[in-house]
Formats: C-alpha cells, sequence, structure tokens
C-alpha cells in the first residue's frame, strides 16, 4: 500500500501514459535525468513484457492442468505442447488488443464482474463443497508453520512474499492508461489505491479459504499429478465435474488479466518509442486510424513475448525467471522516479491526491521495502542448489540491463548523443524521422492539452 501511495502521488501530478520514465525525467537533475529516464523506461519495458509473457504462461499451464483433470490425470503436457498453447492465447490477446477503445472499455466491466464472481466462489462455496476427512482446524489452517524450501524458516517465510507480491503488483497499470481515461489526475490514484485494497481483502479471503479446505498432507498437494496445487485442492475437495468447471473459470479470468497485461505494456512501449528510445520508434509511434489504437505497438510486445516464450526449452528455472523479472524490473522502475521526487532540487507540484506531511516516511517505507525484496529475489528456492535449478533472475535482468545501457552509450548512435527524455505530445517531430497523421490521435491532442505536468527543473 506504501507503494501504492507513493505512486499515486506522481500519477495525479502527471498522469500519461510514460509516467514513470516522465516523472524520473522530470524531477530528477539536468545532470542525470537522460541517463535515470533510459534506464527506468528500459526496466519498465522489460517488466510489462515480461508480465505479458509469465501471465500467459500461467495461463498455459492452467489449460493443461485443466486437460489433466479432464482425463482423470492421466494425461501429461510437453513443453512443445505448453508452448503451442501459450502460443496461442498470445496471438489471441494480440487481436483483442488491437480492437477500438470502447470495446476494450465495455470489456472490462465483464472482467471486473467474472473476477469478483470466481473470488467469492472460492470464498464460499469451497468451504461448503469440501469433505470433512479435507477440513482443517482453526489450528492447523491459521497456526501450522512448514518449511519445505531448505532454509531457515524465516527466510523462507520472506522467500514467499514471491507469489503475493507477483499477484497484487502492476501498480503502474493505471498509469499506462492515463491518457485514455477521464479525469486522469483523481481517477489513475484511486485506480491503484482501490485496486491494491480490493485485492488484499479478496485474496485474504482466498487463501484463508484455501488453507481450511486443503486437508494437512502438504506434500501431495505440492507433488499432485495434475501439477498445479490449486487444481488439486479443488480437485480432491470438488471431484473432476466441479473442479473442472470452477478451473474453466479460473482460466478464463487469468486469461483477461493476461490480455490486460499486453493492453497495458502496448501503451508503455508506445509512450517509450513516442520519445524515440525503442529501436524502430518511427514504426511503433503510430495510431491505427481505424481502432484509434496503437497496433503497431500490440504486435511488437506480442513477438517479444512469444520469444521470452522460448525459455521454456532452456529449462523451467529460465521460464520462471520471468515471473521474478516482473517483480525485479518494476521495483527498478517505482523506486527511480520515488527517489527522484525527495533526492534532487525540484519544483514538485502535487496533484488532487496529495499526502502532504506523510509523503516522505510512505516513500521512505516503499523504497526501503522495494530494495530488500529485490535482494531477496535474487536467491535460489533451495540452498542446496545446481546449475540448472539456480534462480538466473539476476542473469537475465542485469544482460538486459547491461544492453540497454550499453545501447545508450554507444558510440556515434547511443542515446547519450540524441535521447533528450520525453518530448512533448504535440511536437511536430521526433528524433529519427518525421511523424506522419497516424502518429498522434484527436483523444492524444485532448489529453495532452488537459494533463497536469510535473515542472521541469
Amino acid at each position: 500500500m506504501c507503494i501504492g501511495l507513493a505512486m499515486a502521488e506522481l500519477a495525479s501530478a502527471a498522469p500519461t501514459s510514460g509516467g514513470l520514465y516522465y516523472w524520473t525525467y522530470s524531477l530528477a537533475s539536468p545532470r542525470c535525468r537522460n541517463f535515470l529516464s533510459w534506464i527506468v523506461g528500459y526496466s519498465n519495458t522489460i517488466q510489462t513484457i515480461t508480465g505479458v509473457a509469465s501471465v500467459n504462461w500461467a495461463c498455459a499451464i492452467q489449460i493443461a492442468a485443466a486437460i489433466s483433470i479432464a482425463s482423470d490425470q492421466a494425461y501429461v503436457t510437453t513443453n512443445e505442447q505448453l508452448y503451442g498453447i501459450y502460443a496461442a492465447l498470445v496471438l489471441s490477446h494480440a487481436v483483442l488488443v488491437s480492437l477500438g477503445t470502447k470495446v476494450l472499455a465495455r470489456l472490462q466491466r465483464l472482467y471486473t464482474f467474472v473476477n469478483l464472481c470466481l473470488c467469492f466462489i472460492v470464498i464460499i462455496a469451497l468451504p461448503i463443497a469440501t469433505p470433512r476427512e479435507y477440513r482443517n482446524s482453526a489450528s492447523f489452517a491459521l497456526g501450522n508453520f512448514t518449511n519445505l524450501a531448505g532454509w531457515p524458516s524465516g527466510f523462507a517465510f520472506i522467500l514467499s512474499f514471491m507469489a503475493p507480491l507477483y499477484s497484487i503488483g502492476g501498480y503502474d497499470a493505471s498509469i499506462h492508461m492515463s491518457e485514455e481515461a477521464s479525469n486522469a489526475a483523481t481517477a489513475i490514484p484511486w485506480a491503484i489505491i482501490s485496486s491494491i485494497a480490493v485485492s488484499v481483502v479478496l485474496g485474504w479471503g482466498i487463501n484463508v479459504s484455501l488453507a481450511f479446505c486443503m486437508g494437512t498432507d502438504l506434500e501431495s498437494i505440492l507433488n499432485g499429478p495434475i501439477g498445479q496445487p490449486m487444481a488439486q485442492i479443488l480437485y480432491t475437495s470438488l471431484g473432476q465435474r466441479g473442479a473442472l468447471a470452477l478451473w474453466c473459470l479460473i482460466i478464463s479470468t487469468l486469461y483477461i488479466v493476461a490480455s490486460n497485461s499486453l493492453l497495458v505494456g502496448s501503451r508503455q512501449t508506445f509512450a517509450f518509442s513516442r520519445d524515440g528510445a525503442l529501436p524502430f520508434s518511427r514504426y511503433l509511434y503510430r495510431i491505427n486510424s481505424y481502432t484509434q489504437t496503437p497496433v503497431n505497438t500490440v504486435w511488437f510486445d506480442a513477438i517479444f513475448v512469444l520469444v521470452i516464450g522460448l525459455l521454456a526449452f532452456v529449462s523451467t528455472e529460465a521460464i520462471n525467471a520471468v515471473f521474478t523479472i516482473g517483480i525485479t524490473a518494476s521495483y527498478v522502475s517505482f523506486i527511480t522516479p520515488i527517489t527522484t521526487r525527495f533526492a534532487f532540487k525540484n519544483d514538485f507540484k502535487p496533484g488532487p491526491f496529495y499526502l502532504g506531511k506523510l509523503s516522505f516516511p510512505i516513500a521512505a517505507i516503499a523504497v526501503s521495502s522495494m530494495v530488500f525484496m529485490i535482494i531477496v529475489f535474487f536467491f535460489p528456492s533451495t540452498p542446496q542448489t545446481t546449475a540448472q535449478e539456480m534462480n538466473y533472475t539476476v542473469v537475465v535482468l542485469g544482460g538486459y540491463m547491461a544492453l540497454a545501457i550499453s545501447w545508450y552509450y554507444c558510440p556515434v548512435y547511443g542515446g547519450v548523443h540524441w535521447f533528450n527524455g520525453p518530448v512533448a505530445n504535440l511536437a511536430p517531430s521526433m528524433k529519427g524521422g518525421s511523424r506522419d497523421e497516424n502518429s498522434v490521435s484527436k483523444k492524444e491532442q485532448q489529453d495532452a492539452e488537459l494533463s497536469v505536468s510535473v515542472v521541469d527543473v
């Protein structure tokens, strides 16, 4: 919540789809703001793209689990089949997200309704349907501590934050939709805060329900033939038909999350290409004249996501690193603008959402916790690890950021020679080439005129 509050203040002051790197540029010292803006832009871009990849991979695994449930746990999916499912999901999302904004807005209402229904079904129906032998006592559900990781219990507990932080993350999702929202300076901050609050309450309810209804044999749940602990719990509690019905609903909600992730990611890519920072920016920064959406960046992100999925053929740990990168890269892009607000002398103009004297302590808590968790998430899941079981997050993320920095300082062609931070939405031209009539929409022009901006210093 502290991270969300700190982000909400910045979003209220400057609601723009490029939010994180735009804030960094506006609030940092002129001596380093171009470089910091570049780093935040690239870390935020890889965060959104790996977010799309990880959700689609999770959805593919859940579809495979549904097939296992339907076959009475007899069917085992291969890596090739999983990638085929993954690719089909990514391509279908690309088609869906290429639609017009009005269509997407209507779908969001349906998405919200389905997601809420699923939460309440799990919270209410699971305890009613679970056989008595799988119902746990309050002392077990609320007081038992089982450590299967091999790490000391305290550190194992901290490592377990991976799942909830991944699930409740994406605090910047609303920000990237700022230029397609009405009254963004007020709506976006409250979207960030309310999404966190609702997720906390419903997520807690779901976990309590599961803890009371999963039985006591945790190893059989983790190593069950279905391959998914959640699906295994539903199978033992609801039977084959009940579990399959509910699991299909879970898959549909995850499909929704994946499409939303691509929607948000394409807007971040669009904003970064608007400033000429990405390769092929002059082709990416275009609005489709029919749908009035950035179709080019949608398909650019989709192709990138398909390439990332090939890591599944390297090892399970390599594809799992994509999940961790979704958190660590996002924290890098969150920490920088929050820190620059207080670390440099600037003329920050708060928007309608403002915390006053609480701004600094909340920001300090947010930044400290994110720095700590970044370090934690570089550790492997078990202390006795091999080259195959190693956590490759630091390698993949480090390699990507090293390439981004190398591109920035590349002699002659590097960003250090031409990147000057975010450009105005209404600027007639951009680095690397002139814009055509499809490069900016009427909606974007209206939002540019109405947006609240941070004063550059």
